[in-house]
């Protein structure tokens, strides 16, 4: 009895592991599962022209397909947003009118059906009680390029719009590097220095101004890393394969590019090179014995700022 009971377990502990692997190579269909909308709620009213919408997990799902029209699906005046979202949330700046929704769950393979829409309504407000959803860059953006364009979403009844870019966080109004009221919802900009910005934006007209956005952080950061240097094989060594290239960790450094050449040391071994590593260290198996190979690195940052690269080196194949 023992010994079938022990069979059984380890029966049933096979199975689940072989139903687990296959999980991962074949995608499991999602055609029968259900999207649960959760907010806003069927019949809901707002006088925030910014909706959150919110809905329930579905597993084994990817993406999840948004659609939103006016005033409803079976007498669609307009389409307002469809679009996929990585994850269950989604924020999105309205106009005041009458709104449904509905979401589906997608996978590489398969779909399921769309949720049973939601109606719900926003409601005509003051400008004073909004706020401006920021667009681009995103929050915590590190960039090299000293060119940026600022991109936000537009407010029902706003005329126009006021950024403001800062270098310390907005401590000062008066001393702010950038202080602009533009009629649109974009605004080119070029950083005068390597530093961390912050940026924010609200909606104005006449006689009202909406709260500010929340603030977005942006560094600009052009400062090239230090030149990489090489240390295995030594220049002009003759070596057996395979060969394990190595080189000096710069600190700014999140991965290195390696060229390797043929003997004119211009043209590219292979179409492999050159090549992007997140480690110091390659290990080279090709080529016949009295070949001659060149190679060298260099170091990029965060920010995708490239270094100068090492010096050229050599080394024959035994």
């Amino acid at each position: 009895m023992k010994l079938k009971t022990l069979f059984s377990l380890l029966t049933t502990l096979v199975l689940t592991n072989l139903l687990s692997s296959c999980k991962e190579f074949i995608e499991p269909s999602i055609n029968k599962r259900q999207v649960q909308l959760n907010a806003p709620a069927n019949q809901y009213q707002s006088t925030n022209y910014t909706v959150n919408f919110w809905w329930t997990d579905v597993e084994d799902a990817l993406s999840y397909r948004l659609q939103v029209v006016t005033p409803k699906f079976d007498s669609i005046g307009g389409l307002v947003i469809d679009t996929l979202v990585k994850g269950t949330k989604f924020s999105l700046t309205m106009d005041p009118g009458n709104y449904e929704w509905r979401v589906r769950a997608e996978n590489g393979s398969s779909q399921t059906n769309y949720s049973a829409p939601q109606g719900f309504t926003v409601l005509a407000s003051s400008l004073t009680g909004q706020t401006i959803t920021l667009s681009t860059p995103a929050n915590n953006t590190l960039t090299s390029q000293a060119a940026v364009t600022f991109k936000w979403g537009a407010l029902y009844n706003a005329t126009k719009y006021h950024l403001q870019i800062d270098s310390n966080n907005f401590a000062d109004e008066n001393t702010v590097v950038k202080d602009q009221v533009i009629p649109g919802q974009q605004f080119a900009f070029t950083f005068p220095r390597n530093q961390v910005y912050q940026w924010r934006v609200r909606a104005e007209n006449e006689t009202e101004q909406s709260k500010w956005s929340t603030i977005n952080q942006i560094t600009y950061d052009n400062t090239r890393p230090a030149m990489v240097t090489l240390n295995q094989p030594q220049n002009n060594a003759t070596v057996s394969l395979p060969i394990n290239l190595t080189w000096n960790t710069v600190t700014s450094a999140v991965k290195y590019k390696l060229a390797v050449y043929k003997s004119d040391s211009t043209t590219p071994y292979n179409n492999t090179f050159p090549v992007v590593l997140s480690t110091t260290s390659f290990s080279f198996n090709a080529g016949n014995s009295g070949d001659r190979i060149f190679w060298k690195v260099s170091a990029i940052n965060a920010a995708g700022n490239e270094g100068q690269s090492s010096d050229l080196r050599s080394f024959v194949l035994q």
